[in-house]
């Protein structure tokens, strides 16, 4: 009666939302997948080039070490630049994914946009990758005997 309020539903809207909802919940989960792979394989090149880094500057890390240097300033000082490069990294992606997004959005009859949140979410994993894949190489540089380091060529 048209006093009373409505009690049903459309089963067909209601089914294909249901399976729109999953297809997307899925399509969702693959990209966290596929995100969470690449900053694995990110993070193996950023420490491989870090080792590489620590291996070319034996020498000059036994010289530092030699007139008084920390190791903790050796350290830090490997931390930053393996903090810098993923963040150098993460600006050159961050680039490209805002002109991709200026390119959608002139096709597409909606703005894309990213959001703040997203780039505090961007340098946060930079940084935090950044140290983490170059902890092993920065304390295998503080650890150096300086007379060892000296030597090697």
């Amino acid at each position: 009666s048209p006093k009373t309020d409505d009690n049903f539903a459309l089963n067909d809207i209601n089914l294909f939302s249901q399976q729109v909802s999953s297809f997307f919940g899925t399509v969702n989960i693959g990209g966290w997948a596929i995100a969470g792979l690449s900053l694995i394989v990110g993070a193996f090149g950023v420490a491989n080039i870090m080792f590489v880094t620590v291996r070319e500057r034996t020498s000059q890390i036994g010289l530092k070490k030699a007139i008084g240097a920390k190791s903790s300033t050796i350290l830090t000082e490997f931390l930053l630049e393996s903090a810098f490069l993923c963040i150098l990294g993460g600006l050159i992606g961050l680039l490209l994914v805002w002109l991709l997004a200026m390119l959608l959005s002139g096709i597409l009859p909606f703005a894309i946009i990213i959001s703040p949140n997203i780039i505090l979410l961007f340098f946060s994993i930079c940084v935090i990758l950044g140290i983490l894949a170059g902890i092993i190489p920065a304390s295998i540089a503080a650890r150096m005997n300086p007379v060892v380091a000296i030597r090697t060529k």
